[in-house]
């Protein structure tokens, strides 16, 4: 075995042997960890035990993101990122929340969170039997996904009408080799608590964004409220604050480097057990497009709002949701071909085929594995990337009336089907709550930014070649007696769907009546439909071909290296731990694991987004750190790492010390290590957290809400 293939081993079976701080793992997991002797000090059943109380029923999916309960009246804390949409939305130009901060002094001055939803987790459990007995016989991977889908669509429903605040998922782990069921409540009235001025809760903005050292005070405190017999309801005046059976306590001793650390969130995607045909899909094609794509968006819509504050306000959301994953794609491109990864995967595999050859029965089993995955995306995938790339952004990123006139047309579309043959999941309650949450997308619009994006995405269309046209929107191009910008122009002035109710009035109407309509923006969508089915269809088959294919793959692997395997992440609640480290991102550079307000002070220019507020200022001058000082620093620890593996939605976990007591909030991941979702790297691959300390000395001394303090019971 050669040197090379020694190190491409280590590189990618680290995963097979739960090596250091690798894996988010399912909290049925978490005692095989041997977790003790890494440095946990409470038994691991205080972090999750079925049937009893535990810190994973402090921690709460939300609005994307993850927070934790930290009070007996239902406070939660996560970042001032996963509560930006919902300050952005409750807030005017007169009342600019985002900019300027929020602090409700009393219950009754929260401010609804417009959107926001919690998910509180009640009970897990393995149901893989149940739902592969539903589909037992079918040998069609797209008959059998659709078989199991309507099995799982059932469950949920069966579950909702027993209980209206109880929301069950079942979760597909290891690409099918098994599905556990999560059982959530849901509290659907969030308010907004303290968040601080977006000088601190974005200080060094989309320039410090993902990098080390940070300087972020990325927190906001919001609140679950309930009806007064304890139900997720809606919002009402009459609700009442949530008191939760579990809620974390703030730790009390200083953290320090090396010190074990945890954290219980909501990891959104990973991709680590996919083949070289996944990477070089994803390098060569959808990473590149993506960039591009989310960069021109967002240099047009800075553009059309650069004079015009109120615009800039409504878009904030968009912009700032499609920098971080613009960022994020950037920094995973970066690494793969700085790592050369295609090329270590490509290494990889050629051992794996010859382990594969070497063995009669796995050779029959897996011997042309790759090949017929490869397969899928040259006939399914590749031959109109182009045009798929264009289609896909006129389903959202074109301006929102042609989005809500999509979402509406489609769901009339499926409603007119007997409920088997509908998406699973969608019925007349789901039709209502689609129709309520319509609102929405008329909050965050500002039509001179959806007419620039509607021109982008038909000027894109036009450009494409003639094998791989957008059919239905031939008849705009076609037209020579008016530009696009004239077409463009002339269906803002004629639409109705630039109303909500108007939309909403839609929902209820037949296809055929909305057919009937003349409204360019539905007429659009009518005359897409049949390729919008042709596309759906493809991916349908693609997807479930594929995700056969992979779990095949899975299974290969296991038999080979076979070890303890974590499932990739995939939105359910996980665990990770490791330990306060910092890091050696190039030559001759060390990173140290701790910041601190004074590099707030060394950053400052005064101009956004190093902006730092005076009053923020004032308190580091007179040395006003209160109890919050780091003995050591002599200064507020502002933000810390660890080794924990998290990526996106994980913003908002709480990272806990070896008692189990909350000591960070996780908000990002560092540059160097992006391709974590790929690949963990032990040496580089960092979680970046706000420290609790900075947290607490901005609540009290700057935000002037230690009354938030007192209820976490702490002492200040």
């Amino acid at each position: 075995m050669t040197k090379r293939f020694i190190s491409i081993l280590i590189s990618f079976m680290i995963m097979f042997t739960a090596f250091a701080q690798e894996g988010m793992w399912l909290l049925s997991q978490i005692n095989q960890l041997d977790l003790a002797k890494k440095g946990l000090m409470i038994p691991v059943t205080d972090i999750y035990n079925p049937g009893k109380q535990g810190i994973a029923n402090a921690v709460v999916q939300l609005g994307g993101g993850t927070a934790s309960f930290v009070s007996p009246e239902g406070l939660l804390v996560t970042n001032h990122h996963v509560a930006y949409t919902a300050l952005q939305r409750s807030s005017s130009v007169n009342s600019d929340y985002l900019t300027n901060g929020f602090l409700a002094k009393t219950h009754s001055e929260e401010i609804k969170a417009p959107g926001y939803q919690a998910r509180m987790l009640l009970n897990m459990k393995d149901v893989t039997t149940d739902v592969l007995n539903a589909a037992k016989g079918i040998s069609d991977p797209t008959e059998k996904e659709k078989k199991i889908n309507e099995y799982i669509s059932g469950i949920h429903e069966k579950i909702k009408k027993e209980n209206d605040d109880v929301e069950s998922y079942i979760a597909q782990m290891y690409n099918g080799k098994q599905y556990i069921q999560f059982l959530y409540k849901v509290f659907k009235d969030i308010r907004i608590v303290y968040s601080p001025p977006l000088a601190i809760g974005n200080y060094g903005g989309e320039i410090d964004n993902w990098m080390w050292p940070r300087h972020t005070g990325d927190f906001s405190f919001m609140r679950v409220y309930v009806s007064k017999d304890g139900k997720g309801k809606e919002f009402n005046a009459d609700n009442v604050p949530y008191k939760p059976a579990k809620w974390l306590k703030v730790a009390t001793e200083q953290i320090k480097d090396g010190d074990f650390t945890f954290i219980v969130g909501f990891p959104g995607a990973t991709t680590r057990y996919r083949s070289s045909t996944s990477v070089h899909w994803n390098q060569e094609y959808n990473y590149p497009f993506s960039i591009n794509n989310f960069k021109e968006i967002i240099a047009l819509a800075e553009e059309v709002t650069k004079n015009d504050p109120e615009g800039k306000l409504k878009i904030a959301s968009q912009v700032k949701g499609l920098a971080n994953v613009m960022k994020n794609y950037e920094g995973k491109l970066s690494g793969m071909k700085r790592t050369h990864f295609l090329e270590k995967k490509l290494e990889f595999e050629k051992e794996f085929m010859k382990w594969v050859n070497s063995n009669p029965a796995a050779k029959q089993k897996y011997g042309d594995i790759l090949a017929r995955e490869k397969e899928q995306y040259e006939k399914l995938l590749v031959k109109t990337k182009d045009r798929d790339d264009v289609f896909g952004v006129f389903q959202g990123l074109a301006g929102t009336e042609l989005s809500v006139a999509s979402q509406i047309y489609y769901l009339v579309k499926e409603m007119a089907k007997p409920e088997s043959e509908r998406q699973p999941g969608l019925n007349e309650e789901a039709l209502e709550e689609i129709i309520k949450n319509l609102e929405y997308p008329y909050a965050d619009a500002f039509e001179p930014a959806d007419k620039a994006l509607m021109l982008r995405a038909l000027k894109m269309a036009n450009a494409l070649p003639a094998n791989q046209r957008i059919t239905g929107i031939e008849y705009i191009f076609s037209d020579k007696s008016k530009s696009l910008e004239q077409f463009v122009n002339d269906a803002y002035k004629t639409t109705r769907l630039n109303n909500l109710e108007y939309a909403r009035s839609l929902c209820k109407k037949t296809a055929a009546e909305l057919e009937a309509l003349n409204d360019p923006f539905m007429q659009m969508v009518v005359k897409m439909y049949p390729m919008s089915e042709e596309i759906n269809k493809i991916n349908e088959v693609f997807s479930a071909n594929v995700v056969a294919l992979r779990k095949e793959y899975l299974d290969a692997l296991y038999e080979w290296k076979g070890k303890t395997l974590y499932p990739d992440a995939n939105g359910t609640i996980r665990f990770t731990w490791g330990n306060v480290k910092g890091y050696r991102p190039a030559d001759a550079v060390w990173y140290e694991p701790f910041t601190s307000l004074e590099g707030v002070l060394e950053k400052n220019t005064g101009i956004e987004p190093f902006d730092a507020p005076a009053g923020l200022m004032e308190l580091y001058r007179k040395k006003d750190f209160g109890k919050w000082m780091d003995p050591k620093m002599k200064d507020v620890s502002l933000a810390f790492l660890n080794q924990c593996d998290i990526t996106g939605g994980n913003s908002g976990s709480p990272v806990m010390n070896a008692k189990g007591q909350i000591i960070g909030v996780a908000f990002d991941g560092n540059y160097e290590a992006m391709i974590s979702d790929w690949q963990y790297d032990y040496a580089l691959q960092r979680c970046i957290s706000v420290d609790m300390r900075y947290v607490l000395f901005i609540t009290e001394k700057f935000g002037k809400a230690g009354f938030l303090l007192d209820e976490m019971g702490v002492v200040h």
